[in-house]
């Protein structure tokens, strides 16, 4: 389980990004992988699968 901050996240577009709170790294997130809903600022941890562009932060709650 990873750490994070929501970067930021278009609720319309239904995706967005997070900062890793332990490297300079972010992280793609589609709303497919939320649990629950964030915006942007919130602290959230999430976990990682591999997409089609890279890294991509699923399961993703507020921490």
């Amino acid at each position: 389980m990873n750490n994070g901050t929501v970067k930021f996240y278009d609720e319309t577009k239904g995706f967005g990004f997070i900062k890793d709170a332990n490297s300079p790294k972010e992280y793609f997130v589609h709303s497919s992988g939320l649990k629950e809903t964030i915006r942007e600022n919130d602290e959230v941890t999430f976990d990682l699968q591999e997409g089609k562009k890279g890294l991509n932060a699923v399961n993703v709650k507020k921490a």
